[in-house]
């Protein structure tokens, strides 16, 4: 000081506080409807939504037209008698099988709707983009922030998807985000090749994208993978079900990256997608003769009996109109078609309930990552995702029992799988916790591991503002008690087990303790953290014993 007079000076009195990271914040990766926004691409950018209006107007409200092909598979055998006239004002049956079942034929393709002795098939002519569907999956599950990132546009020529690299583009890109703590991609399960049927060969594309999900979340260890089980909405009688086609072939580079990944079985009917939104677009071209024989059949023609004279179907021009590439003379679009006969075809509103039915089968990673923002915001990451119900679920595609489940839940070679129930009373529940690391006494549940995460990333930021300082004792206190202040207030919580703080968390630094002479001139500063994390109570067990009567 140079120049007398008083000279005011300020104090910290309180060091640095540790701020809670976000916990629940997903990055979906895949296909979009809109691929720029405002002028700029949007290909390959991780972007940040708070709201599915906002998904909507950044990447397309329009979902992608799925076209179905619908072949007829005949089923009633050259014994069978002929059917009867079908009565223009009786609904078309639907049924799981044939009226006359034992008139059937059993070398026929299993069909996916019958109309009377006709059954149907239904199978996808394009790709199925899922991640338009998914994003709604994730908000009706409580879904809050997330990213999204963009692989490209529609591509309604393909047949199916053929290349890992835009996904593996896609993880590299987030790489260099740091708010993400869950990755999902939807569309991995559509990485097939429909000739093949050995699961090995068929998913084999999925299989490498999910091993890299996992090795992504591994190597930065500040995220988890939520994967999806290809195929597994329908299991084989006989041969190698989704599950163990899934373990047998994705292993990540390290085995411990295991346990930054949940897989999630079965796939789940839902109500993402509503009956608005399937139309005759979603007819392939290539169906339409058999759709328009479907149709006219509900309506034939009949003979008036005082004119003896034919009177033809009603519909016929609306038909005629629905497949048309240009209205009709009578000025019949098809869009105008499509509404008449949603309201009075039976057939045509079957096809389309069963379209609605094949897009609304998804898997359940949008859903599992809306459900862990839920039990984020309401009870704390260190709660275990399970037990809470699903919503806008139907059903799981497949049932699951108390034998079924234990192996998915304690497989020999520990790659758990979780599993979603449905219980009578309950509704469709997440009935799994675990990791792919089911062996790991360490690592086992998915709340332990995505806690650890959560103090860790805490923890590492708040330490960054200690980079460069003196590595003294001055220094030391202020990180103790600034990671033990942080600890407690966990503990106070619940998010940490022990009577009293002591037995919850510990704190270790110092030099003899935790740091050498060697160690302070090599600039390291070691801090020991230990943590008695919560684990789920997974198994309970009462034990029931009767009494000799004592009065």
């Amino acid at each position: 000081m140079k120049t007398p007079g008083v000279y005011i000076q300020e104090l910290d009195a309180f060091g640095n506080a540790v701020v809670p990271v976000p916990t629940a914040i997903p990055a979906f990766v895949g296909y979009t409807g809109q691929t720029s926004y405002n002028g700029k691409d949007l290909v390959n950018k991780a972007v940040r939504i708070t709201s599915l209006a906002e998904f909507n107007a950044i990447f397309g409200i329009t979902p992608p037209q799925i076209q179905f092909n619908v072949n007829q598979t005949p089923v009633a055998t050259a014994a069978a008698k002929p059917a009867a006239p079908a009565d223009p004002k009786k609904k078309p049956a639907d049924a799981t099988k044939p009226a006359n079942a034992e008139t059937s034929n059993n070398n026929a393709a299993p069909a996916d709707f019958f109309i009377g002795t006709n059954g149907y098939t239904l199978g996808t002519s394009t790709v199925n983009y899922r991640l338009y569907s998914a994003v709604r999956f994730f908000y009706e599950n409580g879904g809050g922030t997330c990213y999204i990132v963009s692989t490209g546009a529609y591509d309604y020529t393909s047949t199916g998807l053929t290349s890992t690299t835009p996904f593996s583009d896609a993880l590299t890109v987030l790489e260099k985000e740091v708010e993400p703590t869950m990755i999902a991609i939807p569309d991995a399960v559509e990485l097939k090749d429909t000739t093949e049927t050995e699961l090995s060969k068929k998913y084999a594309l999925c299989y490498t994208l999910q091993g890299e999900m996992i090795n992504h979340c591994g190597l930065l260890a500040t995220r988890v993978a939520l994967i999806d089980i290809p195929g597994g909405y329908s299991e084989p009688l006989v041969g190698t079900t989704s599950v163990e086609g899934f373990r047998n072939a994705v292993e990540p580079t390290l085995p411990k990256f295991n346990s930054y990944a949940a897989a999630y079985y079965p796939w789940l009917h839902t109500t993402v997608n509503q009956l608005t939104d399937i139309s005759y677009k979603n007819i392939a071209p290539a169906s339409y003769t058999v759709v328009k024989a479907m149709l006219n059949a509900e309506f034939p023609n009949v003979i008036d009996p005082k004119t003896k004279s034919s009177i033809p179907n009603p519909l016929a021009k609306y038909i005629t109109a629905l497949f048309a590439a240009k209205p009709a003379a009578d000025g019949i679009t098809q869009d105008k078609a499509d509404s008449v006969l949603k309201n009075l075809s039976g057939s045509y509103k079957l096809l389309l309930k069963h379209f609605l039915e094949k897009l609304n089968l998804m898997p359940p990673s949008a859903a599992m990552a809306g459900i862990y923002t839920t039990v984020d915001n309401n009870e704390g990451v260190w709660v275990a995702p399970a037990n809470v119900g699903v919503q806008g679920v139907v059903a799981p595609a497949v049932k699951i029992d108390l034998k079924a489940q234990e192996d998915l839940n304690m497989p020999l070679d520990g790659k758990s799988v979780c599993a979603i129930r449905s219980f009578p009373g309950k509704g469709v529940l997440v009935w799994g916790a675990r990791t792919l690391d089911g062996n790991s006494n360490d690592w086992r549940y998915i709340n332990v591991r995505r806690t650890l995460i959560y103090i860790e990333q805490s923890v590492k930021e708040a330490a960054s503002a200690y980079v460069f300082a003196p590595n003294d004792a001055n220094t030391w206190v202020s990180v103790k008690s600034m990671i033990s202040n942080f600890l407690l207030g966990l503990w106070n919580q619940g998010g940490l087990v022990g009577t009293k703080p002591a037995d919850a968390f510990s704190v270790t630094i110092g030099l003899g303790s935790t740091m050498t002479g060697d160690d302070i001139l090599n600039g390291k500063m070691i801090v020991a953290v230990k943590v008695a994390v919560s684990h789920p109570a997974e198994f309970i067990e009462i034990t029931f014993q009767q009494e000799m009567q004592k009065g």
